[in-house]
């Protein structure tokens, strides 16, 4: 376990540690020469029964907070120390406030320099913390009173510490995770890289990828809390031994270590804000996560503005993108990098473009607020609003692939093409595939229906094909939704000629045994029906699929229009497209015609036009098997 440090300049944080451990944690010249902490410094602690307790000493200046916070992440425990003879300074607050912005479990306060205070002293400095810590995360935290210099209450504390060292986290099922501040090369082992771990686990021969790089690099060796070892977990400070493509100058403080590859880092994420001091829209900040820090802008989602101690929903638009999972803590501080502003926990990763403020996403939000949301509860949260891409969603919550299959086989819902639907979510797009089906009949009622590839198009075109698909089936299945000679549409679509309409159409049939097509005008002229009966009963004579219009007025028999698909499909299988002329030739029609015929079959989802071209799209429609009939011959139009 770590223990960080925490408080003001000239406190005594890094004799404290001096004391407890016996180790100096200055190891810059500068910091020994100004007797100033100036970057985090590391020191450690053997136990008895085989643990190392380690602690990280933090610069206490305003000038060096940027380092103090690089230290903090991961950390489950914190040590606030403040000097007797000066009580609560100003960097004493802010590093308070940071370590409740950080998400600190645990605080112990350690009042220092006591040799140089009497005992009425040290109990006002008491009083005033205890008074400071009322409206904290830890107002019964212990305060214990130590001098560095005599010795005075150093193995109490020292005992405490112990005593408190709390388990690991549990690293099963998680990624490793390890955020680098140091990187070093030593002669004779070359590039070492140092941080602590937020997640996971990590061995000897392990491939981890450095952030923002493709290759892998092999772990040939570590040291966990200082001590050589074969593995280290979340929540130690680990040394990492690499090899691989790499140079020291390739790494710079912030970067990351992985066990598998990352995703593109993030520029724009929603974020709770915890703010201590006010806030407003599109105010410019300094941003620090983990081991980096950057510059970046907060748009406050339902608000103008926000008052120290309130909480918002937000954005945070970052001027360098960085490497961030669900749930991380951010601080923010204000333009000028002196006044801790606020704290923000990390909501999401993926921003959707539009309908950001709307009342139901804003809703949906704030319930992703909850800490106590586990990856189960987010899973079937976030599944109601939108399909969840598993590769995305297994990175948010730094989930290994078993981990992420174990959670899939307990949740209800679907699983298609690498994304999980919820059972409402699913059954919402069945509803909007029927009723785009129900408008396409009502628009085209002289077609059968529709493609499954044109069903997709008009209904969910943000859906992979094979979600589609799945949902085709098991409305098939369910009988809500059929489909005839390669067509979908809803039951109710099917028709069947009435008796006198039977009659008609055995007179109307004789006239399409040919290759030739017809009009309307000229077959009800031919027959001496009316004009408007005559297109009636055509378009139901489509509908039951006997006959096509290529043109409104204008229809084909149904073998014909597979026999010309299989046309099309041939020339496509030759020259990879078919284009007018070279279908005119093969049909010997005029160029008008054979333009109608393609421009129908890129309407119905066949084939779909580029430029000149025609390409085959679905080739399982009109029939989907190559013709057998002979050559067709049309008259030149």
């Amino acid at each position: 376990m770590i223990f960080a440090t925490a408080g003001h300049v000239d406190h005594g944080k890094t004799a404290l540690l001096t004391a407890l451990t016996g180790q100096n944690a200055d190891r810059l010249p500068e910091e020994k020469k100004r007797g100033m902490t100036i970057d985090l410094g590391y020191v450690y602690l053997p136990l008895a029964d085989g643990r190392v307790a380690g602690f990280i000493d933090v610069p206490g200046h305003e000038k060096f907070l940027s380092n103090m916070l690089c230290g903090l992440s991961g950390i489950p425990h914190a040590l606030l120390i403040i000097a007797a003879d000066d009580g609560i300074m100003p960097q004493t607050r802010e590093h308070l406030a940071i370590l409740q912005l950080s998400g600190i479990a645990q605080l112990t306060v350690v009042i220092s320099k006591c040799d140089l205070a009497d005992s009425t002293r040290q109990q006002a400095v008491a009083d005033d913390i205890r008074q400071l810590l009322a409206a904290s995360p830890w107002p019964a935290a212990p305060v214990f009173f130590v001098s560095s210099h005599n010795g005075t209450g150093i193995e109490p504390l020292r005992q405490h510490l112990l005593q408190h060292l709390s388990a690991l986290p549990s690293s099963a099922g998680q990624r490793f995770r390890l955020a680098i501040d140091r990187a070093f090369s030593l002669s004779g082992a070359g590039l070492v890289v140092t941080g602590t771990a937020l997640g996971g686990q990590v061995r000897v021969g392990d491939r981890l990828w450095l952030s923002g790089k493709d290759d892998p690099l092999r772990v040939r060796s570590l040291h966990v809390q200082n001590t050589a070892a074969q593995s280290g977990q979340a929540g130690q400070r680990i040394a990492l031994n690499l090899t691989g493509d790499i140079e020291k100058k390739d790494i710079q403080r912030g970067d990351w270590l992985f066990s598998t590859t990352a995703p593109a880092p993030s520029s724009r994420i929603t974020v709770s804000v915890q703010a201590i001091a006010p806030l407003r829209h599109w105010q410019a900040l300094h941003i620090h996560h983990a081991a980096r820090h950057i510059t970046g802008r907060l748009a406050l989602l339902n608000r103008s503005q926000l008052a120290a101690g309130e909480t918002a929903l937000a954005e945070l638009m970052l001027d360098q993108p960085l490497w961030m999972v669900c749930g991380d803590q951010l601080i923010l501080r204000d333009a000028s990098a002196r006044d801790t502003l606020a704290g923000a926990r990390l909501l999401e990763l993926q921003v959707p473009g539009r309908g950001k403020r709307q009342p139901a996403r804003l809703a949906y939000l704030q319930q992703l607020q909850h800490t106590t949301l586990t990856p189960a509860d987010r899973l079937q949260l976030q599944s109601r609003q939108q399909a969840v891409v598993l590769q995305d969603f297994a990175w948010d919550m730094q989930l290994d692939e078993p981990a992420l299959q174990q959670l899939l086989q307990a949740s209800p819902g679907q699983q298609v093409a690498g994304r999980f639907y919820h059972p409402q979510h699913w059954a919402g797009m069945q509803e909007t595939l029927l009723q785009r089906l129900a408008m396409l009949h009502q628009q085209q009622p002289d077609q059968l229906g529709a493609s499954r590839g044109r069903l997709r198009r008009l209904a969910l075109p943000g859906e992979p094909e094979a979600t589609v698909n799945q949902l085709l089936e098991q409305l098939l299945q369910q009988g809500r939704l059929k489909q005839t000679r390669g067509w979908l549409h809803l039951p109710q679509h099917v028709l069947v000629f009435t008796p006198q309409e039977e009659q008609q159409w055995q007179r109307l049939a004789p006239c399409f045994v040919g290759n030739e097509p017809h009009w309307v005008r000229d077959l009800a002229s031919t027959l001496g029906e009316d004009e408007g009966e005559t297109r009636r009963l055509l378009h139901k004579a489509a509908r039951l699929g006997h006959v096509m219009a290529v043109v409104q007025d204008r229809y084909f028999s149904s073998a014909n229009m597979h026999a010309m698909a299989d046309i099309i499909r041939q020339l496509c299988q030759q020259h990879g497209h078919a284009d007018a002329a070279t279908f005119r030739n093969q049909l010997s029609c005029g160029r008008k015609l054979a333009i109608q015929i393609l421009e129908f079959y890129d309407r119905t989802g066949f084939t779909r036009r580029l430029g000149d071209r025609h390409l085959l799209r679905e080739s399982l429609l009109f029939g989907g098997m190559e013709s057998t009939t002979g050559p067709h011959t049309f008259p030149p139009t």
